[in-house]
């Protein structure tokens, strides 16, 4: 396309007499019709840069839960933490499972009340010997609230003994791959075969599947004793407000070894 400068150029050449055309007319309504296509082409590139922010927006991944950068942390120092999640439902999915809840020497978990009213009583002599036999005893599970609750469990609940607090042992080696069915009338209970050793185990004896042998005996005295276990309940009785997933505990039992 010629410039301002060809077109007066042009218009001034020639040896006949000069030319009755105004340069300076022409040259002004050139740019009157080029304005409409400068602002038309801008228009579609102002398009084209929306239509890139549109895709990016649609095509960002989404992730749950929810993660958010600190504010103010530096690129090269910026942490992410977890958007908090509502009620005891947070608490609930990072837990450990039942038989991983109280490990050697920690402190003794302190279990909240189940979300459908369930709970787990032991039952053992209050008496036993000192030494590394087992000492059996059952474990019962009774439905304490006012609607019927149905679902299953593992064949045995994890039995911790502990003293003052700290963990002293708890179940442990293989478990039996099969299930108990649940299915509890308001008030009403069932019971399991349960065991524990009146031995003491350390951190290292849980880096492996059981604890060693020939753990040393928990000296004479008075222990503690509880139960928990995880309960799957049926697809009928799930709530917004109630997991598939439930922790069962209950209160302590004591027994004197020795």
């Amino acid at each position: 396309m010629p410039s301002e400068q060809d077109l007066r150029d042009m218009f001034a050449a020639g040896d006949g007499p000069r030319n009755s055309i105004d340069p300076d007319r022409v040259i002004a309504r050139s740019r009157g019709r080029r304005r409409p296509l400068q602002v038309a082409a801008g228009a579609v590139g102002a398009l084209a840069v929306v239509a890139l922010v549109a895709v990016v927006v649609q095509t960002a991944p989404f992730s749950f839960p929810a993660m958010m950068t600190s504010q103010g942390a530096s690129d090269s120092g910026s942490t992410t933490e977890q958007a908090p999640l509502p009620g005891d439902l947070e608490s609930t999915l990072k837990r450990a499972p039942a038989d991983r809840l109280n490990l050697c020497t920690g402190t003794l978990t302190e279990v909240a009340a189940s979300f459908n009213g369930l709970r787990l009583d032991v039952a053992f002599p209050a008496q036993a010997p000192a030494g590394a036999d087992p000492v059996d005893g059952t474990v019962r599970l009774t439905n304490t609230s006012a609607t019927r609750v149905t679902g299953s469990t593992g064949a045995t609940p994890a039995i911790t003994l502990s003293q003052d607090g700290v963990v002293l042992w708890h179940s442990n080696g293989p478990t039996i791959m099969s299930l108990a069915i649940v299915d509890l009338e308001p008030g009403a209970s069932m019971e399991y075969r349960a065991s524990f050793t009146p031995v003491r185990c350390e951190v290292d004896d849980d880096l492996g599947p059981s604890f060693r042998d020939g753990l040393p005996a928990v000296p004479a005295g008075v222990y503690d004793l509880s139960a928990a276990i995880d309960f799957t309940a049926d697809s009928s009785m799930l709530q917004p407000e109630r997991p598939e997933l439930d922790l069962v505990s209950g209160p302590l039992s004591q027994i004197t070894i020795g």
